[in-house]
């Protein structure tokens, strides 16, 4: 039998601790051995905390119970995303985490109902949405076990502090068998052969050896970037915010939901908690200046304010590989995607997922690099268009970040994407009318 593969974490925060609690509980220590290098001294990006539904069967694969979770991490419970002021100024609907129409409809409703409103039928998609209708009325359950009920057709995700979070998973992963050591990387020794991380050499003097390294250093990215080279492709000329102003404040309404409201700059995000609510600004420094962003969110928040506004600069875009040589970025080491649909802890989560059934042995076959970096760029790739439509599509002249957007070039991917969508939408409408006997009822008699 071969030694454990020794995996070192750099760095904790939401990105570390869920590798670490993943590797610790998904794979055996007669397969790897878990170590996690972090410093107190070092703070984390901590905004992020809205999630998608993935989030719960990441949480159900590893075996947490949820109201413990939710207690610990002052969570609630989100059926979608609230779009205000996107495409139109007074527009406003919901992102379901679910299907519009009937159960046995999902794949086909959509067509159906613009063939409706084509027919002359008046009616607006989210009122076939069971999801759209409890978020409405601020209302929340669990999804039906029944699948063929109405009520088993929406999921649901968290709002929830990441970095209580992060402490959650911390207890799990160091009491199912992870090592946590305290310290600040002071060099990185690497192999004067292959190129390959060796070690970390703490400011304590210890070091730290292993045979494969995941970078959770954050936008630091202290060993894909800062030791191993690797290039960032940006995507800013598409996604042209590059900064997030966060405040709390005191808890308002509490709704079921994350809300995106369409600024003058960029968009203002509302997140509701047990214990407050989180707040922020995302925006673009081309288009308005700190101080004016900062207190336009001020003046926005709907409750008192808990603090003063904390800055975030960023970048949109990735690194050119995620996994080099032997070390593995994860979470803002390997890229960022602004929250707009609330990705960024789904991406740490996609990057774990795919490193579990691709981990190396000690030596490293570059079939499974290869083969993780193409999904991971596939992912971020998929993302980055769905984020890039939000702005693309919008029909407001009443702001120069508005203008632009609408008059932008778009990722041939996405162009490809809106094309395939407009010509299918079209041939499907024609052969539903070729029919002489309806396949759905709709209200009205329109099918």
């Amino acid at each position: 039998m071969s030694d454990p593969l020794d995996i070192v974490i750099l760095g904790g925060g939401t990105a570390g601790w869920m590798a670490a609690t993943a590797l610790v509980t998904f794979m055996p220590s007669s397969r790897c051995r878990v170590r996690l290098v972090e410093s107190d001294e070092i703070g984390i990006v901590g905004v992020g905390e809205a999630t998608l539904p993935q989030m719960k069967n990441f949480n159900d694969a590893l075996g947490i119970d949820e109201a413990e979770m939710m207690r610990a991490t002052k969570g609630a419970f989100k059926l979608g995303i609230e779009f205000v002021d996107w495409g139109k100024k007074g527009a406003r609907y919901i992102h379901p985490f679910g299907v519009h129409g009937p159960a046995d409809m999902a794949h086909i409703f959509h067509h159906r109902w613009v063939k409706a409103l084509r027919a002359g039928w008046e009616s607006d998609i989210q009122d076939y949405s069971f999801a759209v209708q409890a978020a409405r009325m601020r209302r929340f359950d669990f999804p039906s076990k029944d699948q063929a009920a109405i009520e088993s057709t929406f999921s649901y995700a968290y709002h929830f502090d990441a970095s209580l979070y992060s402490v959650f998973l911390r207890g799990i992963a160091e009491e199912r068998g992870a090592i946590r050591t305290e310290g600040k990387v002071r060099d990185v020794v690497r192999d004067p052969q292959s190129g390959d991380v060796r070690s970390l050499t703490l400011e304590s003097g210890q070091s730290i050896t292993g045979d494969l390294f995941i970078d959770c250093s954050g936008f630091r990215s202290i060993l894909l970037d800062k030791t191993l080279g690797v290039g960032w492709e940006d995507w800013s000329k598409w996604l042209p915010c590059d900064r997030a102003f966060a405040v709390p404040s005191e808890r308002g309404e509490f709704t079921p939901f994350t809300r995106s409201t369409a600024m003058e700059a960029g968009w203002r995000w509302r997140i509701p908690l047990q214990h407050r609510t989180g707040n922020g600004y995302v925006c673009s420094s081309s288009f308005i200046k700190d101080d004016d962003a900062a207190a336009s969110l001020l003046r926005s928040v709907d409750a008192k304010p808990l603090a003063e506004p904390r800055m975030l600069k960023f970048q949109a875009g990735r690194r050119v590989v995620s996994w080099d040589k032997n070390c593995v970025a994860v979470g803002l080491a390997s890229g960022f995607l602004e929250p707009l649909e609330s990705t960024s802890i789904y991406l740490i989560q996609v990057a774990i997922l795919q490193l579990l059934p691709l981990l190396p042995a000690k030596r490293i076959d570059p079939r499974l690099r290869d083969e993780f970096n193409r999904l991971i760029d596939m992912e971020y790739e998929r993302i980055r268009d769905f984020l890039i439509l939000h702005y693309k599509l919008n029909t407001r002249d009443d702001a120069e970040i508005w203008r632009y957007c609408a008059a932008m070039e778009v990722p041939d991917s996405l162009r490809h994407k809106i094309e395939l969508f407009l010509s299918t939408a079209e041939q499907k409408s024609a052969i539903g009318r070729r029919k002489t006997r309806p396949s759905c009822y709709m209200p009205g008699g329109v099918a």
